[in-house]
């Protein structure tokens, strides 16, 4: 295959040329927006999520490299990124970065890929926990960058509200049941293995630890034998996985029981009628369409609800960026680098522990000026300082430091 390609000297424009790779995360969109209102020069390869054989998959990159010259790669979450390391290797070849920014869990994602190390590549992580542990994983150049909103596509859309949209407070959010039993069949766990994850995600859930593989160690030696026995990457990969959200689970049930009293409206996967089976007071509704849906549907709750998964012990979610722009109003569970980018209390309601949830759920329902004051100082935050505009702008300044 003929990769010859002229050389070029990089970052010498105002903005760095950039190709984004495969559309199979929502984010790609919101980065795709950005550069366009930036007037950013950008490519967008999308892969889709066919599988593509080697020599269509080099051609086509080789192809886009040769006519348009970017000054890096970026992706979110290594999508596009092949785990066997045909992508990294090519543009090691050409001298070219690759940016990865992780909205999830990287430790989830990056134990199945091969060849990580090569060429040069940053990685972005929305959780600052994760930076020092993927520094000590090799990487070079790690960097903290949270998510945000695109204020441009979240936007009503709808002249007439939903009416069975409205409710006194709502959760929109997955049960993580069926994710939970789907990595119980990916990793097929032995009988004790799986009855000893299922202790230690509740315990995982209950710590402070970030990651359920150093806490497995570090808890859990007695489970190190049988976890090695899985043998692949991709089977502890998924061990692992299944308690991160085994956890989540748990942790989420306990967190809406404590809303039922209030009439909620639970919008997410069917799982929710398993796990709230003879409960009373609440309402289900299916999944709704990011960005069809929920701008309109946010606004019609008195408060939406929100508690984070157990991927991310310290970083915030998108929902505590997206409910205040669309003029909404948000609890949230509190976390360590909430007030990085927001205060407590003055533009963002919290709960630290959920026994406070129902005290402050009635507070805020029988609140409509504190609510609205903060709905008003969180939208004015995000608009000054955490729109995707301002994300790609601070990851384009990062890239031209650490590669010019």
């Amino acid at each position: 295959m003929q990769t010859d390609h002229p050389t070029r000297p990089s970052f010498r424009q105002t903005h760095p040329r950039i190709l984004l790779l495969t559309s199979q995360y929502f984010l790609i969109g919101e980065l795709k927006a950005a550069c366009e209102r930036l007037g950013v020069d950008h490519f967008f390869l999308d892969f889709g999520t066919k599988e593509m054989d080697l020599d269509t998959f080099v051609t086509q990159m080789v192809s886009t490299l040769n006519t348009f010259k970017p000054d890096f790669v970026l992706t979110v979450n290594h999508l596009g990124v092949d785990r066997e390391g045909v992508l990294t290797t090519l543009l090691k070849t050409y001298d070219i970065p690759l940016a990865s920014w992780f909205v999830d869990n990287p430790h989830l994602i990056l134990d199945t890929y091969h060849h990580i190390f090569e060429g040069r590549t940053a990685l972005f992580t929305w959780d600052f926990d994760t930076v020092d542990s993927l520094k000590a994983m090799g990487f070079d150049a790690v960097f903290h960058l949270p998510l945000g909103a695109d204020p441009t596509r979240l936007v009503p859309h709808r002249t007439q509200p939903v009416d069975q949209w409205r409710a006194p407070i709502s959760f929109v959010g997955n049960s993580m049941l069926t994710k939970t039993i789907k990595r119980i069949q990916a990793c097929n766990p032995s009988p004790r293995l799986l009855e000893a994850g299922m202790v230690m995600a509740k315990a995982f859930g209950e710590s402070g630890e970030p990651q359920a593989e150093r806490f497995m160690r570090h808890d859990f030696p007695e489970l190190l034998s049988e976890f090695d026995a899985l043998g692949t990457p991709e089977r502890k990969q998924a061990f692992l996985t299944f308690i991160t959200w085994q956890a989540t689970l748990l942790y989420r049930l306990d967190c809406i029981l404590r809303i039922l009293d209030f009439d909620p409206l639970i919008v997410g996967d069917p799982g929710w009628n398993e796990l709230l089976k003879g409960r009373a007071g609440w309402r289900y509704h299916a999944e709704l369409s990011y960005y069809d849906d929920l701008p309109d549907f946010y606004p019609l709750s008195t408060i939406n609800f929100n508690c984070t998964s157990q991927q991310m012990k310290g970083a915030v979610n998108q929902r505590v960026f997206d409910v205040p722009t669309c003029g909404a109003f948000l609890l949230t569970d509190h976390r360590r680098q909430i007030e990085t980018l927001f205060e407590p209390d003055t533009e963002i309601a919290v709960y630290r522990d959920p026994d406070e949830i129902p005290g402050l759920v009635d507070l805020y329902l029988n609140a409509p000026d504190k609510r609205a004051r903060i709905i008003k100082a969180a939208r004015k935050r995000i608009l000054a300082e955490h729109t995707y505009d301002h994300r790609m702008m601070s990851l384009m300044e990062t890239m031209r430091q650490t590669f010019e």
